[in-house]
């Protein structure tokens, strides 16, 4: 998907946002985590990814395992996105934890602070990770793309990687630079698809297995969007970009494999048919919402029982919306995956600890895991909401706001989900109190503010914090440390910050956005001190998972 006033400033002249303390880290790597191996592991607290698989055939079953194997070759992939040599990095590391910790951030860079590197002599994180050159900067691909503009179409292609070959530029196809792993992965889905038990399922499957090999996405996404019935899922290949911290171009390469919860998602199908009529009402100027929704839009909950690649590095994801291409969502809308499991696990472990901590007494009875779950839900049914392509011509959002449209995209998406809540249980359409909702998404914004400036969706709670505190939507009590939510005054600012975020969104302006994101994505000092006490407490920042198909008890 996730922060000393004089000190921000200097980093914004570099372009750089980040705590203050991983400073010390991105400085002396000495003294990171290369000193203490056990330390950095406090961060993540291990959960037992598992599912009831009682009511699945034997051929579902072995289709799982199948699936899995997929997944593995799309991790193989992810690592040479995010570092490249997976096996040289984790045999120069001696230390037993260290090297476990590698394995979790993809790498040597802390993903949960703001990519500080943990290991002694290791340099910064490259911006564009190992997609591009890592010598290669902003100003040199787009002098490129000036004098070869026939370039531009592979060059900021979602599916590429950009190499020096023969002393210029090139892009390659994910299909030829991933030529084994995808090809492995391929054959794999292929297998798959012949114990499938639903025919839209294994439609997908052979579709998706096509598009590895030829690099065309878009058809296994519509197919992909048709399926309506199946009790398995798999979500498999380059998907989201949040990697890309260069331009925001390319698609790393995740696998999610899923179990759909058939009362849950009952339960749910009636919120996305709502979408049209909740995009009719933002608070935004009438030209910064004619798009309509899809209106084949689909909400279900799962359990997850795999996570491979970009979705298994450092926070793990608890919701999906797919797919990403605007075209598809347009005709078809987009599905919305709620993994269930996983955000129960997010919710015992770190929300509910976090909340004690930093909640005012007299409000954390407000902490309700079904709140939680409708925030994260409506999170993603919110990423369809608002616009897709720029009013003033700059074409899509994520190609006019480059490397700053993720964060936009994740702080409108959590704002319209609140905005969505609270239409909702004003028109007796969601339980509970609006106080239950509003005050687990303010702690939530602490949970996922630890993710760092490096996530996107870190960032986007960063912007959010701050923007609520300059309008007063929270108040702290400075002698406690504790924060009591203003249900008022964040109304007011839930309806603001969806009007800045839509009309920076909509207009298509990079420098606009990008000052804003900057501007706003940083922790002030009491906000540090809180989350140091978080630390102190013992609170992970994150779970991370024991996983497979001996876990799941198929081998």
């Amino acid at each position: 998907m996730t922060f000393r006033q004089p000190a921000r400033q200097s980093f914004l002249n570099s372009g750089v946002v980040v705590f203050a303390f991983a400073t010390l880290l991105l400085c002396s790597p000495k003294l990171s985590a290369a000193q203490d191996g056990d330390k950095p592991l406090t961060k993540y607290v291990s959960v037992k990814l598992t599912a009831n698989l009682d009511s699945l055939s034997d051929n579902q079953k072995k289709m799982l395992v199948l699936l899995m194997e997929a997944g593995q070759q799309m991790d193989r992939a992810f690592w040479r996105q995010a570092y490249g040599g997976k096996k040289a990095l984790l045999d120069s590391i001696t230390n037993p934890k260290l090297k476990q910790f590698a394995e979790i951030n993809y790498g040597p860079w802390n993903r949960l602070e703001n990519n500080a590197p943990f290991i002694e002599g290791v340099e910064t994180k490259p911006k564009g990770a190992n997609l591009y050159p890592k010598t290669l900067t902003k100003d040199k691909f787009e002098k490129h793309l000036e004098k070869n503009p026939d370039d531009a179409q592979s060059f900021k292609s979602l599916y590429s990687v950009i190499r020096w070959q023969d002393g210029k530029l090139a892009a390659i196809p994910y299909s030829e630079f991933f030529e084994n792993e995808f090809g492995t992965a391929a054959i794999k889905l292929i297998r798959a698809s012949q114990l499938a038990e639903d025919d839209g399922f294994k439609k997908y499957l052979v579709a998706r297995a096509a598009a590895l090999l030829s690099n065309t996405y878009q058809p296994s996404d519509m197919l992909w969007m048709d399926m309506k019935t199946n009790q398995i899922d798999c979500v498999i290949g380059p998907i989201e970009n949040y990697e890309d911290q260069l331009f925001g171009y390319k698609a790393s390469c995740e696998c999610y494999v899923l179990i759909k919860d058939m009362s849950w998602s009952e339960r749910l199908s009636k919120y996305a048919s709502m979408l049209p009529e909740l995009q009719k009402g933002l608070p935004v100027p009438d030209k910064y919402k004619t798009e309509t929704p899809g209106s084949n839009s689909d909400l279900n909950a799962y359990d997850v029982i795999y996570y491979q690649g970009d979705c298994n590095a450092g926070s793990k994801t608890i919701a999906i919306n797919l797919p990403n291409d605007e075209e598809v969502q347009l005709k078809k809308g987009s599905r919305r995956l709620q993994l269930k499991n996983a955000m129960q696990a997010k919710f015992d472990k770190v929300l509910i600890p976090i909340a004690d901590l930093l909640i005012v007494p007299e409000q954390r009875q407000h902490i309700k895991f079904n709140a939680f779950f409708s925030n994260t839900m409506f999170h993603e049914v919110a990423h369809g909401l608002g616009i897709k392509e720029t009013i003033t011509g700059n074409g899509s959002v994520r190609t006019a706001l480059r490397e700053a449209s993720s964060a936009l995209e994740e702080g409108k998406a959590d704002v319209l989900g609140l905005y969505m809540v609270t239409k909702l249980f004003e028109d007796g359409d969601l339980e509970g109190s609006l106080e239950d909702y509003y005050v687990t998404f303010m702690a939530s914004i602490f949970r996922s503010v630890r993710f760092g400036a490096s996530s996107a969706h870190g960032k986007a709670n960063m912007i959010r914090f701050n923007f609520f505190k300059e309008r007063n939507a929270f108040t702290r009590n400075e002698e406690t440390g504790q924060y009591k939510i203003n249900m008022a005054e964040m109304k007011v600012a839930m309806a603001e910050l969806s009007e800045k975020i839509l009309v920076l969104q909509g207009n298509g302006d990079y420098d606009a956005a990008r000052t804003f994101t900057d501007e706003m994505g940083f922790v002030g000092p009491a906000l540090q001190a809180d989350l140091e006490r978080a630390n102190r407490a013992g609170i992970p920042t994150d779970i991370v998972f024991e996983q497979g198909a001996e876990v799941l008890g198929l081998k």
